[in-house]
């Protein structure tokens, strides 16, 4: 007899790692998460409702995709629902009264929370739009991105340039915190599927102070180096027929009376055909080296020494090495993003810097003595509610014990089951109810008697004129 199963994932009793293992070219077990907020969800206009999904999107799988916002939630709510879910990076959207669109990226639960003004932007549908053969929508978004970013630090920068040197640091920080870290040695090539691409800007000059990143997002694909369109094109064909899903093209052959002239092709059947005779564009991608992870028959103990006595003759290179040259297909959106101000708390507290607005060492310090007057009140207050709640709760329990002693003196009935003495006064009530029709008879009653007692007042009324 088969044996019963037992749940042992989601039930009572499992016994499950409070840890799962991390996966594999991961080097931290708890990945990161971040939710995406439209502030104000009726106000921002559907342009900006469109560029939050987009960027939804980009920071898939370890985000809240479905999230749905109202126009009556606040940012308390969000921030008191980070904890629960284990959320560490917001990025909230925003439509100020001028117009402009903001963005701020902000670390749980203490910051700091970086501002950026968005100065331009295109949807992925635009993207797509403008491209001849827009790729997406497939896989490429089980995995995260590959983050990479460029020139965000400037050689020379200390702590007094326009833009000190601790918030290049910080930036850089806060972006890489918001995907997984990846081990490059044990990372799959196959798991990275897309590239997010952060581009600083060069300043003008010297004097200028600005901090401009433009974002860009791309997927990653591969093909064969070497292999003439023709050749690719039958490869592409052998997979279409032994795939489920049956989408793409197979080249049309009724024309031709051998499969040799699809493969040469040129004038009048001369000439191979290769990458730069086929009148298409030439490929001038990376090429890469990746092992080849198709499954191989096995060899014998003599057909493998034959091959490796082969190998040494001709000094040939091991075969499961393939070259493939790597295209960069742009998925969106694009952004212009401007730093305006860097705040130490998760959108409040003291500012770090400001794209504007520069302070002397002696209003820094001034500020500083400010700061630290609000944290010494902050703190007393805090201690205050404190010494309050244990004060009501020593009372809360005093007045509970004289109530628990009254209620045992005045306590006579007895509780125990269906001889009690409320369960008895329970069951005399409800023999005569059964049905709950007790109300009904005493309304009838009390009308009868009503009327009985008006007929007497109007005699006694009558006899009385």
């Amino acid at each position: 007899m088969a044996k019963s199963r037992t749940k042992k994932r989601t039930h009572v009793g499992a016994n499950n790692p409070k840890h799962k293992a991390p996966l594999t070219g991961r080097s931290a077990v708890q990945d990161p998460k971040s939710m995406v907020i439209r502030i104000g969800a009726g106000e921002v206009g559907s342009s900006v409702s469109q560029l939050a999904k987009d960027v939804r999107q980009v920071m898939e799988p370890g985000t809240a995709s479905r999230l749905k916002e109202r126009r009556a939630n606040r940012l308390r709510d969000y921030v008191t629902m980070t904890g629960p879910l284990g959320v560490t990076h917001l990025l909230l959207f925003s439509r100020s009264e001028s117009g402009n669109t903001n963005l701020r990226i902000a670390t749980t639960p203490r910051g700091p929370t970086l501002h950026f003004r968005v100065e331009k932007y295109s949807l992925c549908k635009d993207v797509r739009r403008a491209q001849r053969h827009p790729r997406g929508g497939g896989k490429e978004y089980i995995t995260p991105p590959l983050l990479i970013m460029n020139n965000i630090s400037t050689p020379g920068a200390d702590a007094n340039s326009k833009v000190p040197k601790h918030l290049e640091s910080l930036t850089t920080t806060v972006f890489q915190s918001l995907f997984p870290r990846i081990n490059p040695q044990t990372t799959p090539l196959k798991s990275i599927r897309r590239v997010l691409l952060l581009n600083r800007e060069p300043a003008k000059d010297k004097d200028d102070g600005s901090f401009v990143l433009n974002f860009r997002h791309y997927a990653i694909y591969t093909k064969p180096a070497g292999v003439s369109k023709p050749l690719r094109r039958l490869d592409a064909a052998e997979k279409f027929f032994s795939s489920k899903n049956r989408k793409g093209g197979v080249p049309n052959l009724g024309k031709l009376e051998d499969i040799s002239e699809y493969m040469i092709g040129g004038e009048n059947g001369e000439g191979y055909m290769t990458d730069g005779t086929s009148g298409s564009e030439m490929d001038t991608d990376a090429e890469v080296e990746v092992l080849e992870e198709a499954p191989r028959r096995v060899l014998s103990s003599k057909a493998r020494a034959a091959k490796l006595e082969n190998e040494d003759k001709t000094g040939d290179s091991d075969e499961r090495v393939e070259r493939r040259r790597v295209k960069l297909v742009e998925l969106g959106p694009r952004m212009k993003l401007r730093m305006t101000k860097v705040e130490e708390g998760l959108c409040s507290g003291k500012t770090m810097w400001h794209e504007h607005i520069h302070k002397s060492r002696q209003e820094i310090q001034e500020l500083e003595k400010r700061w630290e007057q609000r944290r010494q009140e902050k703190e007393a207050r805090k201690k205050q509610q404190k010494v309050n709640v244990e004060k009501k709760k020593k009372e809360k329990a005093a007045n509970g014990a004289k109530d628990n002693k009254e209620e045992d003196d005045d306590d006579d009935i007895e509780m125990n089951g269906n001889n009690s003495d409320l369960f008895d006064e329970m069951m005399e009530e409800d023999e005569m109810d059964s049905e709950g029709l007790a109300g009904d008879a005493e309304e009838a009653l009390g009308e009868q008697m009503d009327e009985d007692e008006w007929e007497d007042e109007r005699e006694e009324i009558a006899g009385g004129n």
